[in-house]
């Protein structure tokens, strides 16, 4: 009952676990894109951050989209500085599994990232994604700038009347500026690559409804 509570509350800073100060090592570059994953990125791209349950399959969803420079996998939202894998699916770091999206403006919008996040999951499942359950598969929108932040509550809003026609009951998306990111371990990076698990889990996938923002 304890570890079942664990998973469904977000843990207050003094809860969180202490976690370390030496950062995750991970490849230099990215397993389909060849592009690197910690950067430098090219001069006017921009940064996105999206948790939409398990983070292998929303990673891959982002990396075939046009006009996406890189993409990885990490940890957000919680409060414990360079968790592990395992300290995060514990509950007691406050962290949700997020695909970073690194992509240039001036080919694919942020509306356009927003529409392909609102349509490829369910928004309404509070701290779960579908048989995954626990705070890291919370639906989240980490905004890295204030327009990204004004759209992104914007685009709720639009969509939100069309998830209550279909049943689903109120979006549970938590959207706030983003804090820390920190990379997940190596072997989550692009996990679903062909090089890799092509035919690995994956519960991300369309949802049935239409988002009316974005173009993709």
């Amino acid at each position: 009952m304890f570890l079942r509570r664990m998973k469904a509350e977000l843990p207050t800073p003094d809860q969180a676990l202490p976690g370390r100060a030496i950062a995750m090592p991970i490849s230099d570059r990215h397993e389909v894109l060849g592009s690197p994953l910690k950067g430098p990125f090219p001069e006017g791209s921009q940064v996105a951050v999206f948790g939409m349950g398990c983070f292998w399959g929303a990673e891959r969803l982002f990396w075939t989209l046009p006009g996406v420079l890189t993409t990885s996998v990490g940890y957000a939202g919680g409060s414990t500085p360079n968790p592990t894998y395992e300290e995060v699916c514990s509950g007691r770091t406050g962290h949700a599994e997020v695909v970073q999206v690194v992509y240039d403006p001036a080919r694919i919008g942020y509306e356009d990232l927003l529409k392909v996040f609102w349509e490829n999951h369910d928004p309404t499942q509070g701290m779960r994604q579908g048989n995954d359950v626990g705070t890291q598969y919370r639906s989240t929108i980490y905004a890295t700038t204030d327009e990204q932040l004004a759209i992104a509550e914007a685009s709720r809003d639009a969509f939100a009347p069309i998830v209550a026609r279909a049943g689903k009951g109120e979006i549970t998306t938590e959207i706030d500026r983003l804090g820390d990111y920190y990379f997940a371990e190596d072997y989550h990076q692009q996990y679903l690559a062909p090089t890799k698990n092509p035919s690995g889990y994956c519960g991300i996938g369309p949802n049935g409804l239409t988002c009316p923002v974005g173009v993709v």
